[in-house]
């Protein structure tokens, strides 16, 4: 018998071995296992219009409740309500795997760039509990870098080159100290939101002052979903807003769904 051995055929380093073996099992088991709180159960329609549900290998962990500090406890996994408004749309062949194409309005239906999730219908707030993002007039301390484009009063010119509303405030992420939105009145005076990562500020003696849009055409903002409140976006609200410009790179015009080649 070795150094290090049990019996004359298990020793130290073999037992070793074997415990890591179990840990190991253990831990792709667990990872599987909780990895199943986003996600599932899968769903799949079927051809009668029913769903169907299916947990997978393993079965569906406990549920979780996760708390936070001011929107309330969150169950994980959660079960989905299928009352609510799914998607507009339906397959473009009665096959599982089949691309959905939009029944209603494209820029609203939730399909390809236009997806969104249904986040809880309150604002963000710092740390302290303030509101996140707000206009800029109610920031105190906040103001725009000098030397900087003031957007406002600026004409909002969509990817067909034409004005659909003017830039009558700026919002502004108080955590993150930057511009996330800026506030457009339309022509037929709706205020909708613009996000700052979907248009271009421009200032100078060659081309003007304006916004430029590229996702939507002009008047195309006269349908941006609105706010429920004047001076505060939910977590939702910024979730459908960015779903209707995101809806715009595909379905604003008939020539981006069409093929290159």
């Amino acid at each position: 018998m070795g150094r290090g051995a049990i019996t004359q055929y298990i020793d130290v380093a073999q037992m070793v071995l074997y415990v890591f073996w179990v840990f190991f099992a253990g831990l792709v088991f667990y990872l599987l296992y909780e990895s199943k709180r986003e996600g599932f159960p899968l769903e799949s329609d079927r051809r009668d219009g029913s769903i169907k549900r299916e947990p997978g290998i393993l079965p569906m962990p406990r549920v979780k409740m996760y708390r936070t500090r001011f929107h309330g406890d969150f169950p994980s996994p959660h079960e989905r309500d299928f009352d609510e408004p799914r998607v507009q749309g339906e397959r473009a062949a009665p096959a599982t795997g089949m691309p959905f194409e939009p029944t209603g309005d494209p820029m609203t239906s939730g399909i390809g760039p236009g997806a969104f999730t249904r986040r809880t219908d309150e604002p963000d707030l710092t740390v302290d509990g303030d509101l996140k993002i707000v206009p800029l007039a109610a920031a105190p301390g906040f103001s725009l870098v000098e030397g900087d484009a003031d957007p406002r009063g600026m004409p909002v010119i969509g990817v067909d080159d034409e004005t659909g509303g003017t830039v009558v405030e700026i919002w502004v992420d108080r955590s993150e100290h930057m511009i996330r939105y800026l506030e457009v009145q339309t022509a037929a005076g709706r205020r909708v939101m613009l996000p700052i990562t979907f248009c271009r500020v421009i200032s100078d003696r060659v081309h003007g002052r304006k916004v430029i849009v590229r996702a939507i055409r002009g008047e195309q903002l006269e349908g941006v979903p609105g706010l429920r409140r004047p001076d505060r976006i939910t977590l939702f609200e910024e979730e459908k807003v960015m779903g209707y410009y995101g809806a715009g790179t595909l379905f604003a015009t008939p020539g981006r769904r069409d093929p290159i080649l």
